[in-house]
């Protein structure tokens, strides 16, 4: 290529199609979501939960979803390569399941859900992806001293991926309204030599995809009506005005700088895009709800009287803060609503309250009960977040690449990380 086109980034476009990806452990579709709004193909989702399924496929009707136990994907003798089209994958991505490695678990070494992490790798082993994303909670790098992550970095170098390393991200960094921490595990092939450090390139592309500011619980629920419906009711979708630029992103009636109208129509919404969906909560008891009232924003229960309360278990009772992102949405909320109780209302959060608080758009339907549609919320990577790890999958891959198509922002990012003198050798 001419180096006066180089330096006037004029890149002539070129039509390739797009990378390809495995979703595993992909519950209703969170991290779905993001990774194929960054540009990836994803060819196969594993999900063992039959209601988490539901979900999916109600919004992923055209994806393919193998909705049994992930230790029956790929074994051998049967067909799955032929048949999910998966001899060139460009990505692995997806979250075992992390309740073996949560602050709230117990923590035991030996929980067998912490075996599933292994899954994860023999895929990628068999299918031999470029990258590879494994999102989990921070207690993963934690716990047992450092002994698991150190066992994961290690299986994986055996099977290939000794440029492996792991990130901690924050969901907020990314346009989340919360405040959700996790680490990633991201890796590339050996054979493949990625030219750079890995671990600083990561940084220097994430850094580049962060937010100027948090977005607030205000931003992120101010839109939605006070009133609520029964579970499986819908209401009309009401008009607001001068929405903030969250809150385009999560409407259906505006296109955002994420999502468009018809990226947001094209998923659970069926014939009747201008609906509210899943505006519903758990019935709140009079006692609670008096106690609740007495609640400030972003207080807990240690705030209230003490004829009210005894000082134990301060989380308890949790008021959001209209202007600070959530603490973390968690599964468990499908039990007890208490530490999500609306910032300016005597009741607790929706579902449609706690989609948004993932960065969830309205034109993603959750189905099933009440208490299934809070727990696979919980449960899920936001898909903002995870758009930001699938651009940043895009980079690495851009990067292996080496094509002269590649995005001013890889070429920008490159010289970041690189020295002056790699830079210049890169262009030569």
């Amino acid at each position: 290529m001419p180096s006066s086109l180089l330096m006037s980034h004029e890149i002539p476009p070129v039509s390739n199609p797009a990378p390809t990806a495995v979703s595993l452990f992909s519950g209703c579709g969170g991290f779905c979501e993001g990774i194929e709004q960054s540009g990836f193909d994803v060819k196969v989702a594993v999900e063992l939960d039959r209601f988490a399924c539901q979900t999916y496929r109600h919004n992923f009707p055209k994806t393919p979803l193998f909705d049994q136990d992930v230790h029956g994907f790929l074994e051998r003798d049967n067909d799955h390569i032929e048949r999910y089209k998966l001899e060139r994958i460009d990505l692995v991505f997806g979250g075992p399941p992390c309740q073996g490695f949560s602050q709230i678990g117990a923590r035991r070494p030996d929980d067998e859900r912490n075996e599933l992490y292994k899954q994860y790798s023999r895929v990628v082993q068999t299918l031999r992806p470029r990258v590879f994303l494994m999102e989990n909670v921070p207690n993963l790098a934690l716990m047992n001293k450092g002994q698991f992550k150190k066992l994961i970095l290690e299986e994986f170098a055996e099977l290939g991926y000794s440029n492996t390393i792991m990130l901690r991200v924050s969901s907020d960094d990314y346009g989340v309204p919360q405040t959700r921490q996790r680490v990633i595990f991201i890796g590339t092939r050996d054979e493949d030599k990625f030219p750079f450090d890995l671990e600083a390139y990561c940084n220097a592309t994430l850094a580049g995809l962060r937010v100027d500011r948090a977005v607030t619980v205000g931003e992120a629920l101010g839109d939605l009506p006070s009133e609520i419906v029964h579970s499986g009711e819908v209401m009309p979708y009401t008009k607001t005005r001068k929405p903030n630029a969250f809150q385009k992103d999560m409407r259906l009636d505006y296109d955002g700088s994420h999502y468009s109208k018809a990226d947001k129509r094209k998923r659970g919404l069926g014939r009747d895009p201008m609906q509210l969906h899943n505006h519903h909560t758990k019935e709140i008891q009079e006692r609670r709800a008096h106690l609740i009232s007495l609640l400030e924003p972003g207080k807990k229960a240690d705030s209230l009287p003490k004829e009210i309360w005894d000082n134990k278990r301060p989380e308890k009772w949790r008021r959001l803060h209209p202007d600070k992102p959530s603490h973390t949405i968690l599964a468990q909320m499908h039990r007890d609503m208490s530490e999500w109780i609306h910032p300016n209302l005597n009741r607790w959060i929706t579902v449609r309250e706690a989609a948004r608080l993932q960065s969830f758009h309205d034109g993603f339907i959750f189905v099933g009960s009440e208490w299934q549609q809070l727990k696979q919320i919980g449960n899920a990577v936001p898909p903002l977040m995870a758009c930001a790890l699938g651009k940043l999958a895009h980079e690495i891959l851009s990067t292996l690449n080496e094509r002269p198509a590649r995005t001013t922002r890889s070429r920008t990012t490159s010289r970041r990380v690189l020295g002056q003198r790699d830079v210049q050798a890169e262009v030569a």
